[in-house]
């Protein structure tokens, strides 16, 4: 499969992973509507898929929000399978993803920085 065809999947796979999540589909008390699914990178074989999750929450509840998602991976791969006509779905498995919540940071830690040498 093609390079831009598995970007387009797995953007599609973001989002309907994310529509499971917001409409409360997936029962697992652990998920939090508040996760928010970054990306999903799927290997060239469509064998195995990486869904990278995020949110501003605790690390610790997103940690167990990932567990959960996880636990719920089975389901979600079902229900996604029925919308979607491929060959062969992936075994989706979910990573917690800090990069968001880095990149926040940087930038607090740059403004401050920039207040500081404002000051001088």
């Amino acid at each position: 499969m093609g390079r831009y065809r598995m970007e387009k999947l797995g953007d599609q796979l973001r989002d309907e992973i994310a529509t499971l999540i917001i409409t409360g589909q997936v029962k697992d008390p652990r998920v939090s509507t508040f996760l928010t699914v970054n990306r999903v990178e799927l290997s060239k074989d469509l064998c195995h898929g990486k869904a990278y999750v995020s949110s501003f929450l605790s690390d610790a509840q997103v940690k167990r929000g990932v567990e959960g998602l996880n636990s719920a991976a089975g389901f979600i791969q079902s229900s996604i399978a029925k919308k979607l006509r491929i060959r062969q779905f992936p075994h989706l498995t979910f990573y917690v993803d800090t990069a968001m919540k880095q990149g926040f940071e940087m930038v607090q830690k740059l403004n401050e920085l920039e207040k500081t040498h404002a000051d001088v």
